[in-house]
């Protein structure tokens, strides 16, 4: 392979995955179509949009041919940003709670 060209992936596989965006997309927005409510609704909400931040992720920023470190680079820093999010929440609920015990 010459140097001065990169690596070139077949257009079928863009394709592809912008057929399969879409076909998430459209069942995105036919849990709000159908009335969905509770935890059903925000659960299939926030499933196709981890599917469709993978799909963006992995194929079109070209993550599922990078080296592994790369990935790890890339990717674990949000990871942490999201525990440490659940975990300030969860201790925002204890804070809330012995707010409330204590001094209503």
């Amino acid at each position: 392979m010459n140097p001065d060209t990169g690596q070139q992936h077949p257009i079928g596989l863009y394709l592809k995955i912008w057929g399969l965006l879409f076909v998430l997309s459209t069942m995105s927005y036919l849990v709000d179509y159908f009335h969905f409510h509770g935890y059903l609704r925000w659960t299939l909400i926030i499933v196709f949009m981890l599917l469709k931040a993978g799909l963006i992720v992995s194929v079109f920023m070209h993550m599922a041919w990078e080296r592994l470190s790369l990935v790890y680079a890339i990717l674990v820093p949000p990871l942490c940003l999201l525990v440490l999010v659940w975990l300030m929440a969860a201790e925002a609920g204890h804070t809330f709670l012995t707010r409330m015990t204590f001094f209503h």
